[in-house]
């Protein structure tokens, strides 16, 4: 675990220099607007270890799959966000020398990432070889205002000499991605030029064709008098150039201005000229102007989404750096885009979806953003319905069973693991979850005759297909399989994997019977569409679920992960020594495989999910079964704990699991955030708190609360909209202060008493300790 980065309410703060964490820093100071962003990397050249990191928004390519064979149905290709033009850049030469931070005696620095106003900052000293010193400031945002603009502002003053300094501002698209299977660069270039001080370059991606223009304006003053620059030009690369002679103590602004369109939203033909009057229009506002608008957007959406923890600093910039780096990520203007679990930061995992959208970052969209954002990424799924469809049709299901991707771009499975691919099949439930979990929240019950109910149909379908009938059990069983524990493959009968099977069986009758009874003549032709033989179907839905198997054992009272886990050596995490973890690092995968430990909530996830159905006394054996064989290997994992741990009112695991998902990057708990940052388990930081420590739930078309405070927090708030009311609710050790800014009146529940919330402020007092 690190723990270099400066506590701070407001500000993510480097101190130093230490060019062993610089990728790990690199990840956490990314930068972003939804629809691109990049990696912190420095605008100079940098020779030491790094990973050079520029995105855009659904722009991939199928690499392909590194394996020499292929088993029936297996994928290809792998889906990959690509590297793509680096707009930063600028080689800074005094009298010669490269500035080179990795070369270079760095005797002063600081990097901030501005989490209020969206800005990352980096001021240096650095000495060159020769002993001539200078001094760097830096600014750079990409903007939420005009998503397709980024923007730069980068001084150098001589502190100890006078001589000439070549600076080179120019955009590279000569990249490409560290994680390539073949060392391919994915890139062509179809034009490029130069007129009036502006760089324009066209690429397009081999295979999927998309293109991308990148446009740039650069800048160049000293002493505020404006130089004149040359232009450069190769292949994939464009720069201007200038020699300035300066004094000691003259400083040289160099700002820089740059766009990125794509053919996905408009026509190739255009994209030249489409950049061109981007970049017009954001050089026209100019640089100030753009970063007091930055700073705008960043309060309105604070203003909805923040949480305020007082008391606890540690606590209060883990949870706004998670808050941050959503809001970087996605912003839900544009439904054919989703969520990567590295987001803008990294090139792990693709930048591709996964369930983690469905499980995590739905509730946290729900609750923080306007209803059409959660709305549109549930229309991601099933605008992909075809292709789920075809997938399954590939593995040898039929008749409309549509099985999603558990790692797509187009809706097609890009992932070459076979245990995943193949088997990790309750990714199929979070999407149907996430339906029930949305309809909700926000009442909007229309969808299912919308989208809703093509999706379950295709899952139910699957469902269906995928169970066998076991005559030794007398029940229906789930053969080979993987949990949301990745540390047990090809397992039978996950019990998670088992329960939501039987749970979309249902819900998909219950949402059919709605739609019918509300809104007949999109059931007749959702029937249609589907060919859905709804009596004989449903029949045979109800005997699956209603004869489920669930495996369970008698002496402990709790549901079995899997067939047979009883059977291996149950060792406990607390004695494993500190140098066997993380075990993904230090073990083999046979002995993982062999090992009782557990890389996430897998039967806690079930009980997360339908934690209505079971009794306090059952949760309790359950979460301290399998927390105490919790291994925590998977970002994804310590939130489902946090939030169980506050139900069971266990303050301090709620509070360690909650600190640990939140600061999970910040402390580098993992050994891994060098690779990027992960993005998708930190709207599961924000569940810790709201539905964690807050307790809020819907239930019966209300919202519910039974908060939970921390000994170490004087009291904590959130702001939330709840079927159009929105709500800013703060919680403290003796009562509740709920602001409804709305006309509306809204009842809610507080530790299970029922109140009324007016217009205005409802101070409410508790009558039990929280404890």
């Amino acid at each position: 675990m690190k723990n270099y980065i400066k506590a701070d309410a407001w500000n993510i703060v480097e101190e130093s220099f230490d060019p062993h964490l610089n990728k790990i820093s690199e990840s956490l100071f990314s930068i972003g607007n939804g629809r691109m962003g990049q990696r912190a990397n420095f605008e100079e050249d940098y020779s030491g270890e790094t990973l050079q990191g520029n995105y855009v928004a659904g722009v991939y390519y199928p690499d392909k799959t590194r394996v020499g064979w292929w088993k029936n149905g297996y994928p290809e290709y792998f889906a990959k966000v690509l590297n793509a033009t680096n707009w930063i850049g600028l080689n800074i030469h005094v009298d010669g020398e490269t500035l080179d931070l990795h070369l270079a005696k760095v005797t002063a620095f600081k990097r901030v990432l501005n989490m209020k106003e969206g800005t990352l900052s980096r001021n240096f000293r650095a000495e060159l070889n020769s002993g001539k010193i200078i001094d760097v400031q830096a600014i750079r945002f990409c903007s939420i205002v005009d998503d397709e603009v980024a923007a730069l502002h980068y001084r150098i003053v001589p502190v100890n000499f006078e001589g000439v300094i070549h600076i080179t501002s120019f955009i590279d698209g000569d990249v490409k991605n560290q994680d390539s299977n073949y060392e391919e660069k994915f890139w062509e270039e179809v034009a490029q030029e130069q007129k009036n001080g502006l760089d324009y370059l066209l690429l397009r991606t081999k295979k999927t064709e998309f293109e991308v223009c990148t446009a740039s304006c650069s800048l160049i003053f000293k002493e505020g008098d404006a130089q004149t620059t040359r232009p450069v030009a190769r292949e994939k690369y464009l720069a201007q150039q200038v020699e300035i002679s300066v004094k000691q103590d003259e400083a040289i602004d160099i700002y820089k201005i740059a766009v990125n369109v794509t053919s996905q939203n408009y026509d190739k033909p255009d994209l030249l000229k489409i950049a061109a009057e981007r970049i017009a229009m954001a050089s026209a506002k100019g640089f100030q102007q753009m970063r007091e608008e930055q700073a705008k957007a960043w309060a309105t959406k604070w203003a909805e989404g923040d949480i305020v923890i007082e008391g606890d600093l540690a606590a209060q910039q883990a949870i706004r750096f998670n808050i941050f780096q959503l809001n970087q990520t996605y912003t839900g203007k544009d439904a054919r885009l989703n969520i990567g679990p590295k987001g803008f930061t990294g090139e792990k995992y693709g930048g591709s979806t996964y369930w983690d959208t469905e499980a995590y970052c739905i509730p946290f969209y729900l609750s923080v953003a306007p209803q059409e954002v959660s709305r549109n990424l549930l229309i991601y799924r099933y605008k992909q319905l075809d292709k789920a469809i075809e997938n399954a049709i590939k593995l040898g299901f039929k008749d409309g069973a549509a099985l999603y991707p558990m790692v797509t771009m187009n809706g097609e499975e890009c992932h070459n693991e076979w245990e995943i691919t193949f088997e990790e099949i309750h990714r199929n439930g979070a999407i149907a979850f996430a339906i029930f979990n949305y309809i909700r929240y926000t009442g909007d019950e229309h969808y299912l005759a919308d989208y809703g109910l093509e999706v379950l149909i295709g899952i139910a379908r699957f469902w269906k297909q995928r169970v066998n009938w076991s005559e030794d059990k007398n029940k229906f069983v789930m053969l080979g399989v993987t949990g949301p524990n990745e540390y047990e493959n090809n397992i039978n009968n996950n019990w998670y994997t088992n329960k939501l099977a039987a749970w979309c069986l249902n819900y998909t009758m219950e949402a059919a019977k709605k739609v019918e009874q509300q809104y007949p003549d999109e059931y007749k032709r959702i029937i249609l569409k589907t060919n859905l033989q709804d009596v004989k179907e449903f029949k045979d839905w109800k005997r699956v679920a209603d004869e489920m198997y669930y495996p369970y054992d008698e002496k402990t009272g709790v549901f079995l992960q899997q067939d047979g886990f009883l059977d291996k050596e149950q060792t406990l995490v607390k004695d494993l020594s500190a140098e066997d973890r993380p075990l993904n690092q230090k073990w083999s995968w046979d002995r993982i495989l062999r090992s009782c430990f557990i890389k996430q909530a897998d039967v806690l996830q079930g009980m997360y999910f339908f934690e209505e159905e079971y009794d306090l006394e059952t949760l309790r054996k359950n979460f301290n079964f399998y927390e105490s064989r919790t291994v925590h290997e998977s970002s994804l994992s310590p939130c489902v704990h946090s939030i169980l741990a506050a139900k069971l009112n266990d303050e301090e695991k709620a509070y360690e699991f909650y600190l640990r998902t939140a600061r999970l990057d910040l402390d580098d708990y993992n050994n891994d955030t060098e690779d990027g940052l992960h993005i998708t388990s930190m709207a599961g930081t924000w569940m810790s708190v709201v539905e964690g420590f807050a307790g809020m739930r819907v239930r019966n078309d209300r919202l519910i609360f039974n908060p939970f405070l921390p000994k170490s927090w004087t009291s904590f708030s959130f702001s939330i909209g709840f079927r159009g009311v929105p709500l800013k609710v703060k919680i403290t050790a003796t009562g509740m202060l709920i602001i409804n800014s709305s006309d509306q009146v809204l009842e809610v529940s507080i530790l299970d008493q029922i109140h009324v919330i007016p217009s205005g402020e409802t101070s409410v007092a508790y009558k039990v300790a929280l404890v």
